[in-house]
């Protein structure tokens, strides 16, 4: 085996170990992110103009809390993604909040 099909295996080994540490670890910044934009789309009166966005936006928090429980790689990556998609969908309600609140008003 020449010594650039060694480094090229040693560097692969070390990329997967890289990968696989962070998928271990709980995705603690973006179930923050997803709990400040459900707060901030509420405040923006979700409850009022995007009810369905902002239940949707709870319901997938509360399944990424569940997801942590597993307490594994797969449950974090499962939380991890469920997180984003609860602050994509809190922030589409944010979004629809001001648009129909703009739209009202005077």
């Amino acid at each position: 085996m020449a010594a650039s099909e060694i480094i090229k295996c040693v560097v692969t080994a070390l990329a997967l170990l890289a990968i696989s540490g962070c998928a271990t670890a709980p995705p603690v910044q973006e179930m923050s992110d997803a709990r400040q934009a459900i707060a901030a789309a509420k405040e923006a009166g979700a409850e009022d103009f995007a009810a369905s966005q902002l239940a949707e936006a709870q319901r997938l928090l509360v399944s990424a809390e569940e997801y942590l429980q597993w307490n594994t790689a797969n449950g974090f990556w499962s939380a991890r993604r469920a997180a984003v998609s609860a602050k994509e969908t809190a922030l589409n309600a944010l979004l629809t909040s001001r648009t129909v609140r703009d739209a009202n008003s005077p």
